[in-house]
């Protein structure tokens, strides 16, 4: 389905709870988050009845979040439901891996074949502070997992802070070049802790393409699958590729593709906007398909024009990244 620019919205980003294992700085509170009760958060089979009713508006990709959706039970039974869906050609996840070790086999048997890993730094210490105590051992232990398991395309996702990480920008080049994995470099977004973000630790993805020419040679190069908004790039001589995500510098909310599902059945076109659809409420009153369909269609047709990213405040009331999924 189109919306009303003449996207094509075919994406799905899914969050299956609102839980996490780490408290990362610039998203959750290290104390008193207020976490939903389990009643309030969508089934696996009513999560598994929205996308299928999502695919009647062209609904093709879906990308499982949170939180950390490793957190989620029965994970792995979800992504196999997911894949009876006729209509869905490409399920993924976005983690912060310290739980895939374990799980990525049963993962990929239920038909996951491509993850994200969220992962700001290669420094321990660093990884220490930002995580607030995580194990940046067991993050890098999932990309190796993940790579012997033969994930295709195993990328990380890196938001880009200056004076915290932006010292490693070449080290992740350097792994992307040694290794088959695809870096993102993402550009630092005030929708978590405003406490933690501010203007002065933005740098944009103009300035870290200046430094990585520096050094490489980069050749424009698109993923066969999931490339969403990064502009990607080839690192001549070396297995992977390096992508830029600039959400504050270059919007690309004109190919924009996507609506979120929050884990309490909330329906958004947009991360930053506030509008929302309650689909679980239709859900839990006997609402039928049709029903949800509209829902749907509704929410593609109020989806904004653009988002108002660094012109309006993120302010108190708006949700936190980890409760509208990732």
């Amino acid at each position: 389905m189109l919306d009303s620019l003449g996207r094509e919205i075919n994406y799905l980003r899914v969050s299956v709870t609102d839980r996490c294992n780490l408290r990362c700085r610039y998203c959750m509170p290290e104390a008193g988050v207020e976490l939903k009760p389990h009643s309030e958060i969508l089934s696996l089979e009513e999560i598994h009845r929205i996308i299928k009713v999502g695919t009647r508006v062209g609904i093709r990709k879906v990308r499982l979040t949170g939180g950390e959706p490793l957190v989620r039970r029965n994970l792995s039974r979800l992504v196999q439901m997911i894949r009876t869906i006729d209509l869905i050609d490409d399920v993924a996840i976005t983690t912060n891996g310290l739980l895939f070790p374990e799980m990525a086999g049963e993962l990929k048997e239920a038909g996951l074949h491509r993850l994200n890993v969220s992962l700001d730094t290669m420094n321990p210490e660093k990884y220490s502070f930002i995580t607030r105590n995580g194990s940046l051992k067991q993050a890098l232990r999932a990309i190796e997992t993940a790579l012997a398991l033969e994930f295709h395309p195993v990328k990380i996702n890196t938001v880009v802070m200056r004076g915290i990480n932006d010292d490693e920008i070449m080290d992740f080049c350097r792994l992307a070049y040694n290794h088959r994995l695809h870096v993102r470099f993402i550009e630092f977004m005030p929708v978590g802790e405003l406490g933690f973000w501010s203007r002065d630790k933005v740098i944009t993805c103009d300035e870290i393409q200046e430094m990585i020419k520096r050094e490489y040679r980069l050749s424009p190069w698109k993923l066969s699958r999931g490339n969403g908004p990064a502009k990607s790039y080839r690192l001549e001589g070396g297995q992977g590729s390096i992508g830029f995500i600039s959400p504050m510098s270059n919007h690309f909310c004109h190919e924009c593709n996507r609506l979120r599902l929050t884990a309490d059945g909330k329906l958004r076109g947009c991360l930053y906007d506030r509008t929302e659809i309650d689909l679980k409420q239709v859900l839990r009153q006997g609402g039928s398909d049709e029903e949800i369909l509209q829902l749907f269609i509704k929410a593609i047709n109020l989806k904004p024009n653009e988002h108002k990213m660094g012109q309006t405040s993120w302010g108190s009331k708006n949700r936190k990244m980890y409760q509208i999924g990732g």
